[in-house]
Protein backbone atom coordinates (compact mmCIF):
# COMPACT_ATOMS: atom_id res chain seq x y z
CA UNK A 1 0.00 0.00 0.00
CA UNK A 2 1.08 3.24 -0.80
CA UNK A 3 2.43 6.07 1.39
CA UNK A 4 1.20 9.77 2.56
CA UNK A 5 3.74 11.30 -0.08
CA UNK A 6 6.13 14.82 0.91
CA UNK A 7 9.45 16.07 0.67
CA UNK A 8 12.15 18.41 2.12
CA UNK A 9 10.00 21.28 0.85
CA UNK A 10 7.16 20.73 3.14
CA UNK A 11 9.39 20.15 5.88
CA UNK A 12 11.65 22.82 5.71
CA UNK A 13 8.63 25.65 4.99
CA UNK A 14 6.94 24.34 8.51
CA UNK A 15 10.66 24.37 10.28
CA UNK A 16 10.86 27.70 8.75
CA UNK A 17 7.73 28.73 9.92
CA UNK A 18 7.70 27.22 13.66
CA UNK A 19 11.32 26.45 14.71
CA UNK A 20 10.00 24.38 17.90
CA UNK A 21 7.81 22.28 15.64
CA UNK A 22 11.11 22.22 13.56
CA UNK A 23 12.94 21.01 16.18
CA UNK A 24 10.78 17.81 16.22
CA UNK A 25 10.88 16.87 12.90
CA UNK A 26 14.41 17.26 13.31
CA UNK A 27 14.55 14.71 15.87
CA UNK A 28 11.67 12.33 14.19
CA UNK A 29 13.17 12.06 10.87
CA UNK A 30 10.66 10.68 7.85
CA UNK A 31 7.44 9.50 8.50
CA UNK A 32 5.86 6.89 6.82
CA UNK A 33 1.67 6.64 6.88
CA UNK A 34 0.03 4.64 4.64
CA UNK A 35 -2.71 5.67 2.55
CA UNK A 36 -5.44 4.29 0.50
CA UNK A 37 -6.23 5.72 -2.92
CA UNK A 38 -9.46 3.64 -3.53
CA UNK A 39 -11.70 6.24 -1.47
CA UNK A 40 -14.57 4.08 -1.17
CA UNK A 41 -12.72 1.75 0.05
CA UNK A 42 -11.07 3.93 2.53
CA UNK A 43 -14.07 5.39 3.44
CA UNK A 44 -15.91 2.02 4.86
CA UNK A 45 -12.68 0.89 6.90
CA UNK A 46 -13.03 4.44 8.34
CA UNK A 47 -16.27 4.10 9.18
CA UNK A 48 -15.47 0.43 10.86
CA UNK A 49 -12.57 1.84 12.72
CA UNK A 50 -14.54 4.29 14.89
CA UNK A 51 -14.41 4.12 18.47
CA UNK A 52 -13.11 0.93 18.62
CA UNK A 53 -9.38 0.05 19.36
CA UNK A 54 -6.40 -0.30 16.52
CA UNK A 55 -6.56 -4.45 17.15
CA UNK A 56 -10.48 -4.27 17.17
CA UNK A 57 -9.79 -2.23 13.69
CA UNK A 58 -7.69 -4.83 12.34
CA UNK A 59 -9.77 -8.01 13.04
CA UNK A 60 -12.86 -6.48 11.54
CA UNK A 61 -11.49 -5.19 8.78
CA UNK A 62 -9.87 -8.18 7.76
CA UNK A 63 -13.37 -10.26 8.16
CA UNK A 64 -14.83 -7.69 6.27
CA UNK A 65 -12.67 -7.79 3.46
CA UNK A 66 -13.19 -11.59 3.56
CA UNK A 67 -16.93 -11.30 3.53
CA UNK A 68 -16.71 -8.89 0.52
CA UNK A 69 -13.90 -10.28 -1.88
CA UNK A 70 -13.29 -6.90 -2.95
CA UNK A 71 -14.75 -3.88 -1.60
CA UNK A 72 -16.97 -1.93 -3.75
CA UNK A 73 -20.37 -0.20 -3.63
CA UNK A 74 -21.77 -2.93 -5.68
CA UNK A 75 -20.40 -5.94 -3.42
CA UNK A 76 -21.17 -4.29 -0.57
CA UNK A 77 -25.03 -3.81 -1.06
CA UNK A 78 -25.20 -7.24 -1.84
CA UNK A 79 -24.21 -8.39 1.41
CA UNK A 80 -26.94 -8.67 4.16
CA UNK A 81 -27.13 -6.58 7.22
CA UNK A 82 -26.85 -9.49 9.68
CA UNK A 83 -23.52 -10.57 7.48
CA UNK A 84 -22.30 -7.36 8.12
CA UNK A 85 -22.41 -7.27 11.35
CA UNK A 86 -21.46 -10.40 12.22
CA UNK A 87 -17.98 -9.16 11.21
CA UNK A 88 -18.34 -7.93 14.78
CA UNK A 89 -19.77 -4.75 14.16
CA UNK A 90 -22.36 -2.68 15.63
CA UNK A 91 -26.08 -3.37 14.19
CA UNK A 92 -25.97 0.19 13.71
CA UNK A 93 -22.52 0.93 12.07
CA UNK A 94 -23.47 -2.14 9.96
CA UNK A 95 -26.84 0.00 9.08
CA UNK A 96 -24.46 2.97 8.27
CA UNK A 97 -21.95 0.85 5.98
CA UNK A 98 -24.64 -0.91 3.77
CA UNK A 99 -26.63 2.78 3.58
CA UNK A 100 -23.44 4.46 2.67
CA UNK A 101 -22.94 1.67 -0.20
CA UNK A 102 -26.32 1.64 -1.75
CA UNK A 103 -26.30 5.65 -2.06
CA UNK A 104 -23.20 5.78 -3.76
CA UNK A 105 -24.00 2.70 -5.77
CA UNK A 106 -27.21 4.77 -7.04
CA UNK A 107 -25.11 7.61 -7.38
CA UNK A 108 -26.59 9.85 -4.71
CA UNK A 109 -22.68 10.23 -4.35
CA UNK A 110 -20.19 10.31 -7.01
CA UNK A 111 -16.92 9.41 -5.37
CA UNK A 112 -15.02 10.04 -8.41
CA UNK A 113 -16.50 14.15 -8.12
CA UNK A 114 -15.32 14.60 -5.02
CA UNK A 115 -11.45 14.68 -6.21
CA UNK A 116 -11.82 17.48 -8.56
CA UNK A 117 -13.61 19.27 -5.42
CA UNK A 118 -11.78 21.15 -3.24
CA UNK A 119 -11.52 20.67 0.65
CA UNK A 120 -14.97 22.29 1.79
CA UNK A 121 -17.06 20.75 -0.13
CA UNK A 122 -15.87 17.35 -0.08
CA UNK A 123 -16.32 17.77 3.84
CA UNK A 124 -20.03 19.07 2.70
CA UNK A 125 -20.74 15.73 0.37
CA UNK A 126 -19.11 13.02 2.69
CA UNK A 127 -21.16 14.29 5.97
CA UNK A 128 -24.28 13.65 3.83
CA UNK A 129 -23.34 9.92 4.52
CA UNK A 130 -24.29 8.14 7.63
CA UNK A 131 -22.43 7.29 9.97
CA UNK A 132 -19.46 10.13 8.51
CA UNK A 133 -18.71 13.10 10.87
CA UNK A 134 -16.29 16.27 9.81
CA UNK A 135 -13.23 14.77 11.31
CA UNK A 136 -13.76 11.07 9.71
CA UNK A 137 -13.75 13.44 6.62
CA UNK A 138 -10.64 15.02 6.69
CA UNK A 139 -8.83 12.20 7.73
CA UNK A 140 -10.25 10.66 4.20
CA UNK A 141 -9.18 14.35 2.85
CA UNK A 142 -5.28 13.25 3.86
CA UNK A 143 -5.44 9.36 3.66
CA UNK A 144 -7.19 8.53 0.59
CA UNK A 145 -7.61 11.82 -1.65
CA UNK A 146 -3.94 12.64 -0.33
CA UNK A 147 -4.59 16.83 0.04
CA UNK A 148 -1.56 18.75 1.15
CA UNK A 149 -3.51 21.18 3.87
CA UNK A 150 -5.94 18.98 6.36
CA UNK A 151 -5.40 20.64 9.72
CA UNK A 152 -8.13 19.04 11.99
CA UNK A 153 -9.82 20.75 15.77
CA UNK A 154 -11.40 17.63 16.06
CA UNK A 155 -8.38 15.67 16.04
CA UNK A 156 -7.69 15.41 20.07
CA UNK A 157 -4.01 14.41 19.20
CA UNK A 158 -3.37 17.18 16.82
CA UNK A 159 -4.38 19.18 19.52
CA UNK A 160 -2.26 17.58 22.45
CA UNK A 161 0.51 17.61 19.98
CA UNK A 162 0.08 21.58 19.39
CA UNK A 163 0.34 21.57 23.46
CA UNK A 164 3.49 19.64 24.14
CA UNK A 165 5.24 21.37 20.98
CA UNK A 166 4.68 25.07 22.24
CA UNK A 167 3.99 24.44 26.03
CA UNK A 168 0.28 25.08 25.93
CA UNK A 169 -1.31 25.00 29.32
CA UNK A 170 -4.87 23.79 29.84
CA UNK A 171 -7.44 25.89 31.04
CA UNK A 172 -8.85 25.46 34.08
CA UNK A 173 -11.86 23.26 33.61
CA UNK A 174 -11.28 22.50 30.05
CA UNK A 175 -9.82 18.86 29.15
CA UNK A 176 -6.26 18.25 28.69
CA UNK A 177 -6.43 18.29 24.67
CA UNK A 178 -8.25 21.66 24.61
CA UNK A 179 -6.89 24.72 22.96
CA UNK A 180 -9.05 27.48 21.89
CA UNK A 181 -10.26 27.24 18.22
CA UNK A 182 -9.21 30.85 17.56
CA UNK A 183 -5.48 29.80 18.84
CA UNK A 184 -5.84 26.66 16.74
CA UNK A 185 -6.82 28.56 13.63
CA UNK A 186 -3.34 30.75 14.16
CA UNK A 187 -1.61 27.46 13.76
CA UNK A 188 -3.51 26.48 10.86
CA UNK A 189 -2.34 29.75 9.41
CA UNK A 190 1.00 29.15 10.16
CA UNK A 191 1.58 25.54 8.90
CA UNK A 192 -0.57 26.18 5.65
CA UNK A 193 -0.25 25.09 3.07
CA UNK A 194 1.32 22.35 4.59
CA UNK A 195 -1.02 21.45 7.22
CA UNK A 196 -1.14 17.85 6.56
CA UNK A 197 2.06 17.29 6.96
CA UNK A 198 2.31 19.26 10.30
CA UNK A 199 -0.37 16.83 11.13
CA UNK A 200 1.53 13.60 10.95
CA UNK A 201 4.49 15.32 13.16
CA UNK A 202 2.01 16.48 15.54
CA UNK A 203 0.16 12.97 15.78
CA UNK A 204 3.95 11.58 16.10
CA UNK A 205 4.84 13.67 19.05
CA UNK A 206 1.59 13.40 20.63
CA UNK A 207 2.31 9.69 20.36
CA UNK A 208 5.82 10.77 22.71
CA UNK A 209 8.24 10.55 19.53
CA UNK A 210 11.15 13.13 19.34
CA UNK A 211 10.59 13.83 23.29
CA UNK A 212 14.05 14.76 25.16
Amino acid sequence: MPYFRYSRKETDYLKARDPRLGAYIDRIGKIKRQIDPDLFSALINAVIGQQISAKAHKTVWARFLELSGQVTPENVTKIGLNDIQACGLTFKKAGYIKEAAERIFRGDVSLQALKKMPDSEVITSLIKLPGLGVWTAEMLLIFSLKRPDIFSYDDLAVRKGLKIVHGLKTQEGHIESYIARPVFEEYRQLYSPHGSVASLYLWAVAGGAGRG
